[in-house]
């Protein structure tokens, strides 16, 4: 039978009012030792809080939903455990939904939230702005974050990627160079969109001319940049640089550079964008700004709760600002090079490595 505030009642010799006071953490005053001998009491007896009759009193279930389109995308994970790890201080549960870009199945997931009576629901990495009637008039709050629709809209938090690309273009020029290419993502991409255009403006300040034989177009995949560093081989002018818009195109075009014999800064810099786990570890190593998923998790989840606790209401987007890693691709002097602690996984995961398995 689980353990009642009655059992520990007769353990201390404490009321019931008290233990409750004390085990809901109110700020009505009780002494040290009191509530000291309450919670190891508590503790000893195995006490579980009845959250569902915590919610039914308090109209709160410390619960929230986070609705994905896809758990396997490669920016979801850090995305929903900066959101998780915020929660987790703030004893919130989190309930992770997979919409698989189906509209029937996202309708179905918001339903299921709303009959559970989350707090609220974070939209993360969303392909569309969801219109849905019964969320509206649930009044919960709910936000987006890294969301991949190009509309703006309230209550999202996204990349700086205008920030991010100036990063990255001015670092090239900073290096000297001036026939700096760019390789883009898919063109209605919101985040091509705004990391071209800091890629315009970051040549104009230094009154170069945009030169449309140096803008080839990518699709996010190694294989778009391949092909696009082969298109920018054939000019007789080529470019020093290539400023690719994300790290699979400067993958691509740095393969595609090699296979023509040339290297890589050497002959052409390249610099990418994301921060992808191989960046570390391709040869050279690759120059890029990095995305910054988890923060942006840990921002959506303190301006959800912020929204629960009534502290704020809507909000303008939030842009989030990533940071430029210095590596070996771009042929910066080593001394300039960003300076990184390396984690292993055996540093992170010993009792997962080292115990014996169990079957």
């Amino acid at each position: 039978m689980p353990v009642t505030l009655e059992d520990i009642s007769k353990a201390t010799g404490f009321s019931v009012p008290t233990i409750s006071r004390v085990l809901s953490n109110s700020t009505y005053p009780v002494s040290p030792t009191t509530r000291q001998r309450i919670l190891e009491s508590a503790q000893s007896l195995g006490y579980r809080p009845n959250l569902s009759a915590r919610g039914l009193r308090t109209e709160r279930t410390n619960t929230i939903g986070i609705l994905v389109d896809d758990i396997m995308s490669v920016f979801t994970p850090p995305l929903v455990r900066g959101i998780q790890d915020y929660f987790n201080e703030h004893a919130i549960s989190c309930l992770v939904m997979n919409s698989d870009w189906r509209p029937d199945l996202e309708h179905m997931a918001i339903e299921s939230l709303l009959s559970r009576s989350v707090d609220g629901i974070i939209f993360a990495e969303y392909s569309h702005l969801v219109v849905h009637d019964a969320l509206i008039r649930s009044k919960i709050p709910h936000l987006f974050v890294h969301r991949l629709f190009a509309k703006s809209v309230q209550n999202s938090i996204l990349p700086d990627d205008y920030y991010g690309a100036s990063l990255a273009v001015r670092h090239l020029l900073d290096l000297g160079h001036r026939r700096i290419a760019y390789i883009s993502g898919p063109t209605n991409w919101h985040s091509n969109q705004r990391r071209f255009l800091a890629y315009r403006d970051q040549l104009a300040q230094e009154g170069i001319a945009l030169e449309q034989a140096l803008i080839q177009s990518g699709d996010w995949e190694s294989d778009s940049g391949y092909a696009a560093a082969g298109l920018l081989l054939e000019y007789s002018e080529r470019p020093t640089a290539i400023f690719a818009a994300n790290d699979l195109i400067a993958l691509g075009a740095i393969y595609r550079l090699q296979d023509a014999g040339l290297r890589v800064p050497d002959d052409i810099a390249v610099v990418g964008y994301d921060d992808r786990d191989f960046a570390k570890i391709v040869k050279p190593r690759l120059t890029t700004v990095s995305l910054p998923v988890y923060e942006m998790g840990q921002i959506a989840a303190e301006k959800l709760l912020a929204q629960i606790n009534g502290g704020i209401s809507n909000f303008d987007e939030t842009f989030v600002k990533g940071k430029l890693y210095v590596r070996e691709s771009c042929g910066a002097d080593p001394s300039a090079r960003t300076h990184e602690q390396r984690i292993r996984v055996t540093d992170v995961r010993p009792a997962l490595l080292h115990k014996d398995p169990e079957f």
